[in-house]
């Protein structure tokens, strides 16, 4: 099965930096864009897609709420139409800095709290997939829950992450946090390789709960990302999509 790994970038402003993108691009295989409602800006989005052109990443838009001071991870109530227009938005806004430099949106993944909600509310869900549908492209999402079956019924293609820098709760579902505290390289690909191998993680509670794992996630604000990038990469590498077509090529 092939695996892919993906990392949220471009979410510094103006001259605040946040996270290394490009420490981490050399080991990762798409790069999730912050849209300027989190995190980022004009110029920080333009430059971030400059980057990951560059080094030969799939790349997606990663749209969140208007939080920035708490980087789109708390919550904020919205309808499904008012998701749809704000995802539209500001994957819009992406998509005209991709198309300046001749490259294709390849993915839309939600940030934070919007991610989370739209794991439980069927409305949240539903206008991520009409944004979806607008733009001709996948989504990378959750499984077991609302977010997999309105995608599953609506036949938005998506793919599944696993975040081995977030504990996961009783259900399976990923516990989000303003802050993600540091993960050793070593204890990462440890979950990482089980989520893979065999579709389960230990909860907060010690339970053993199943998982699904399409895509690893890196975030980039997470202390050390490009060290565990790495050896998330290095242990990942057969699997991964261009090692595979390197291999088919050779």
């Amino acid at each position: 099965m092939t695996i892919t790994i993906n990392c949220d970038m471009g979410e510094s402003f103006g001259i605040y930096t946040l996270g290394d993108d490009e420490a981490c691009m050399p080991f990762v295989t798409h790069a999730n864009i912050a849209c300027g409602f989190h995190a980022s800006d004009p110029q920080v989005m333009w430059r971030t897609v400059r980057l990951a052109k560059k080094y030969g990443l799939d790349i997606g838009a990663h749209p969140g709420f208007p939080d920035r001071e708490g980087f789109g991870r708390r919550e904020i109530k919205l309808g499904r139409d008012e998701t749809a227009a704000m995802v539209i938005y500001q994957v819009g806004a992406l998509k005209g800095f991709l198309d300046s430099e001749h490259t294709p949106l390849s993915h839309i993944k939600p940030h934070g709290s919007l991610f989370g909600m739209a794991m439980k509310d069927e409305g949240m869900a539903h206008g991520i997939a009409d944004a979806a549908e607008v733009f001709g492209v996948p989504v990378i999402g959750f499984s077991n829950c609302v977010m997999e079956d309105v995608y599953r019924e609506r036949n938005i293609p998506y793919f599944c992450e696993f975040y081995f820098d977030l504990d996961y709760d009783d259900r399976g579902w990923q516990i989000i946090t303003v802050e993600h505290v540091p993960v050793a390289p070593d204890v990462a690909v440890a979950r990482v390789l089980r989520a893979v191998n065999e579709g389960k993680v230990l909860s907060v509670n010690n339970k053993e709960v199943e998982v699904r794992a399409d895509s690893i996630c890196v975030h980039s604000d997470t202390p050390g990302a490009a060290a565990i990038a790495e050896a998330v990469h290095n242990a990942l590498k057969s699997r991964l999509p261009r090692q595979a077509d390197e291999d088919s090529a050779g």
